[in-house]
């Protein structure tokens, strides 16, 4: 009796598990997950973890909000700017970037009537520089002032203008224009470095600068292009011609100019002054306007046959 009991108490038992068994087996009993439904969600975890790297930036871009590398950044700019104004101050020593300016400081309408004084010095009357506050005005607004442009621009065409005359003779090299333009700038620089020395051995008291007289020295070349270029389209005779008309020109032109800062303000205005100083200042003054037709002749004599 007792037996039978227990055996079907077990049976129920065994029932029982079997039902929760077969009710359990599809959600918490599989062998294998079901991934289907959280497929989306994994998917959209894994896309967080691809755009994190991403969202967080560039390297660059956290290492400029690193405290340490904008300081870094500051002290570098810093150290640029004051390496800037060294080499500005030690250039500025050697050579007068300010003051070079000035003569570069010229127009259409000057360059014009500058190169009609230096074609036709005999019509130019006033030959005085304008000043503003004891400093010269600019070429642009004093025609008599001096400038750097039209004794450059000068150059550079003088020596173009000197490989056409090679050239047209079969003559042409370019050792051989190197060889034209180098003795060109070393005879300009020794006239300047002997009317430097002239005024040091002369003791003159001048506000001529080194710059002033180069730019005084290079207004010749104007004169010496016309020269080559009328010798090669007409024949020597025309470059005889041309040449004697421009070297009484830039004669006249430096005689002008330089008698208001080489001589005294009576001399300058024309009336007798005794006096040696004054004798050697007068002298100074018509060897350098002399010696500027031996220098347009020297340079350009050999480029016309």
């Amino acid at each position: 009796m007792d037996y039978s009991a227990a055996q079907s108490g077990f049976r129920q038992q065994h029932n029982m598990r079997l039902r929760n068994s077969s009710v359990d087996g599809p959600d918490g009993g599989q062998l294998f997950d079901d991934t289907s439904a959280a497929g989306p969600a994994n998917q959209g975890v894994y896309r967080n973890q691809q755009a994190g790297p991403q969202a967080a930036g560039p390297p660059g871009q956290s290492f400029l909000s690193d405290p340490m590398s904008n300081l870094a950044m500051v002290y570098g700019s810093s150290l640029a700017t004051q390496g800037r104004e060294m080499v500005d101050k030690n250039l500025d020593r050697f050579i007068p970037i300010s003051k070079l300016k000035y003569y570069f400081a010229v127009d259409t309408v000057y360059v014009g009537k500058k190169l009609g004084i230096l074609v036709f010095p005999y019509m130019h009357k006033n030959w005085e520089v304008s000043y503003q506050q004891d400093t010269p005005v600019a070429p642009r607004f004093d025609v008599n002032a001096p400038d750097l442009y039209i004794p450059t621009m000068a150059f550079i065409t003088y020596i173009l203008v000197a490989g056409l005359a090679l050239g047209t003779q079969n003559r042409f090299s370019p050792e051989l224009l190197g060889v034209q333009a180098s003795s060109a700038l070393v005879w300009l620089i020794m006239e300047v470095l002997a009317v430097l020395l002239s005024l040091y051995l002369v003791t003159v008291n001048t506000d001529l600068t080194t710059i002033d007289l180069v730019a005084f020295s290079g207004y010749k070349y104007v004169g010496m292009i016309i020269g080559i270029i009328a010798g090669l389209l007409f024949g020597r005779l025309a470059y005889y011609l041309s040449m004697l008309w421009f070297c009484g020109a830039i004669f006249v032109f430096m005689i002008r100019t330089l008698r208001l800062k080489l001589l005294s303000e009576a001399a300058a205005e024309g009336k007798l002054v005794r006096g040696t100083r004054n004798q050697l200042r007068m002298y100074l003054t018509m060897s350098i306007a002399a010696a500027q037709p031996v220098f347009m002749y020297w340079l350009t004599y050999h480029l016309i046959r």
